[in-house]
């Protein structure tokens, strides 16, 4: 049989899944792709002539979603791509996360009246950055510092020079800034135009803000969407000045207590870590990090244990200490080119004691967006603490490119010239790696330890498409050792993302979603069973790590419309879906609220 019949018979299987098929399934997506099987999974509903509904539209209902499912799944990204009749003709937006905000809301709502217990399911949505369109409409020019957004080639060096003198526009308006990343409920220490109270342990949204990779949150209105005010970190802190930051704030689990960077740039970069707690709104600055050799750089999140912040700064480095920002307009045109000399340099911050800094590592040079988890083992006998971090990292930059719009939608041959370089196409799929740090025990700490630079160890890797982007947990085990992770896996379909795998990181076993061709899912919400609804019999055991549902909002590319999924997150079996008769863009992150509300601070 010859080498391209087994090839094209080993496309035609679907993937094999298991510890024992990694590679081969690894070598298959990046066939896939060299293949250009892309081209039949068609993508640009998800980004092309989207509506905003202000509803509530009911949806039509088709199978089952559980009724202890219900609550609010809000979810944000970009929605919008192109703007007519500009005086320098139709804008384009030519990379994804630069899309105009727009942010969505389901209402799942259970069915007292359903023999079956089933909900009803609303949907709404509503544009975030009106004054930005306007803007832009009025000048055919973008006039905020974007994430990859391609500048002007009208736009002289006067133009950059000028740029750089006046930095990035001061907002005039909550719908100017393009904040549609993550979405946060009941962020403490905050100005909100909602004015609710703030009390630790109180249950309910008491407000509801959306981030990005900079120091300005925008408040959203949790019934309408609409953008009610905005707030730049220094009101936390007034040494949180600095224009960076990080879109994927982390929360403590039990406390609700916030936690985030800020990134001040100048001669010496400096990064401050720090916390601000429910309990009383006031921010603590646990770590400042500062040195030679740190350098600025696009960091999209970060990790917390139990005792630390794990704080890294991979190899996206930000040319002329992040000067060039401004300069270039975007993120992505200042970063510096990939270099393995580059490393990527760990910080363990100690969140309990006090004691900043105390332990630094290094790794290769390397990438990721996003964090999935951090637990801690500790060694009884020396009180040494073992931390491991789990991450979706890439081996260079070029997975960034990979989202330029143009890519996504295969336009004049952009698709084929990324994908069909086979370097670039194995660098641009996604790695699950966990990452082991032996932080020395604080017991007798004098300050000394985070000046030693360790090597990090890396316990395994486990490659696309066995596990993929936007990666999330079981909540409740977030900070804890566990075992299973959901994200939206790459098989060498899609130009985007063709599935949703849930990964074993115990046995190495996937399980995938049997989605039809053509249908994009997108950030997969881990909705847990709660104990109340557990079978007679069960009694007050714990419910198993994977005892939920996932809810997932998936875009037919084919039919041009768009449903809310949700899938049995053991099984990861269809249960049901609320279809609309229209598309919803491709988004990228999301939470779920239940109905019975969880602690202040803790979504589903």
């Amino acid at each position: 049989m010859s080498a391209g019949i087994a090839t094209a018979r080993a496309r035609e299987k679907k993937v094999l899944g298991g510890l024992e098929n990694e590679h081969v399934d690894f070598e298959n997506t990046v066939r896939g792709m060299l293949d250009a099987d892309y081209e039949e999974w068609p993508n640009e509903a998800g980004f092309e002539g989207l509506d905003e509904i202000r509803g509530p539209v009911e949806l039509v209902v088709t199978g089952r979603i559980p009724n202890w499912a219900a609550g609010t799944l809000y979810r944000t990204g970009p929605g919008q791509y192109t703007i007519e009749d500009t005086p320098k003709g139709t804008f384009r937006t030519t990379h994804w996360f630069d899309g105009f905000g727009h942010s969505h809301k389901f209402n799942i709502i259970a069915d007292a009246d359903s023999p079956d217990g089933n909900v009803r399911v609303e949907y709404s949505s509503r544009r975030q950055t009106q004054a930005l369109y306007d803007a832009v409409k009025s000048s055919g020019r973008r006039p905020d510092v974007s994430f990859g957004q391609r500048m002007d080639p009208c736009v002289g060096l006067f133009g950059k020079v000028m740029s750089v003198w006046r930095g990035q526009p001061k907002s005039v308006s909550t719908d100017l800034d393009n904040v549609c990343v993550t979405v946060q409920a009941n962020v403490p220490g905050l100005p909100s135009a909602t004015n609710e109270p703030m009390q630790s342990g109180h249950r309910g949204i008491k407000n509801l803000w959306l981030t990005t990779d900079s120091g300005i949150m925008k408040e959203v209105d949790q019934h309408t969407l609409e953008p009610i005010g905005s707030a730049k970190q220094h009101k936390l802190h007034p040494l949180l000045k600095g224009p960076l930051s990080c879109a994927h704030a982390q929360r403590d689990p039990e406390t609700g207590d916030f936690f985030n960077y800020n990134l001040e740039l100048g001669y010496h970069v400096t990064y401050r870590i720090f916390r601000t707690r429910i309990s009383t709104g006031t921010t603590d600055i646990l770590a400042t990090i500062s040195a030679a050799d740190v350098k600025a750089a696009y960091i999209h999140s970060f990790f917390l244990s139990p005792s630390f912040v794990i704080f890294c700064v991979p190899s996206s480095h930000l040319a002329l200490n992040g000067v060039k920002v401004p300069w270039e307009g975007n993120m992505v045109s200042a970063m510096e080119p990939f270099d393995n000399s580059k490393l990527c340099k760990w910080f363990i911050v100690d969140r309990l004691g006090g004691h900043g800094v105390v332990a630094t590592f290094d790794s290769p040079a390397g990438f990721y967006f996003h964090s999935i988890n951090s637990f801690e083992e500790r060694d009884e006998e020396t009180g040494d603490i073992n931390v491991y971090c789990d991450v979706i990292e890439y081996p260079t930059l070029d997975v960034i490119k990979a989202f330029e719009v143009d890519v996504i939608l295969q336009n004049e041959g952009a698709t084929k010239n990324f994908w069909g370089n086979e370097e670039r196409n194995r660098n641009s799929h996604a790695r699950l790696a966990r990452w082991k740090f032996n932080v020395p025990s604080l017991r007798h700490y004098d300050g000394d330890l985070s000046t030693v630079r360790q090597v990090a160890e890396k316990i395994f890797e486990i490659k696309a498409p066995h596990a993929g982007e936007l990666p999330t947990i079981n909540p409740a085990y977030a900070t804890r050792k566990y075992r299973y992770i959901f994200s939206l896996a790459n098989r060498g379909y899609s130009t985007l993302l063709d599935s949703i795998v849930k990964t074993d990181l115990v046995t190495r076993d996937t399980l995938f979603w049997d989605n039809p061709k053509g249908h994009t899912p997108g950030e997969a919400i881990f909705v847990p069973r709660p104990k109340s609804h557990t079978e007679v019999g069960e009694g007050e055991a714990e419910l198993d790590e994977d005892d939920g549902v996932l809810l997932s909002v998936v875009l037919d590319g084919v039919g041009k419309t768009s449903y809310l999924l949700c899938l049995d997150a053991k099984t990861m079996k269809e249960l049901g879906r609320a279809e609309c008769d229209f598309p919803i863009a491709v988004g990228f992150h999301g939470l779920h609220w239940p109905s019975s509300s969880p602690p202040l601070g803790r979504p589903s």
